[in-house]
């Protein structure tokens, strides 16, 4: 797909700023000592699909859907929803 990758270095939070503030938006719903067997397939992906709904500051208040969509566009695959 051409998509760039950045590896984080090892305890260096301060380099993965996107995904520390997901795991805080994971954490709304899952709070620490959640117990995952009780959750369905159905639950995590309302869970999922909420987030990834939510605009981002970092995406200019776009979601990250719809950012995944515009590239896919530019590059010509089809996206589902």
């Amino acid at each position: 797909m051409g998509i760039k990758t950045y590896f984080a270095d090892p305890y260096c939070s301060g380099q993965r700023g996107t995904n520390e503030n997901t795991n805080g938006l994971l954490r709304r719903y899952l709070p620490k000592k959640t117990s995952f067997e009780s959750l369905t397939q159905v639950e995590l992906d309302d869970i999922v699909r909420e987030i990834n709904n939510r605009p981002r500051k970092t995406l200019n208040y776009f979601t990250p859907q719809e950012m995944l969509k515009s590239e896919l566009l530019v590059k010509g695959v089809r996206f589902q929803s």
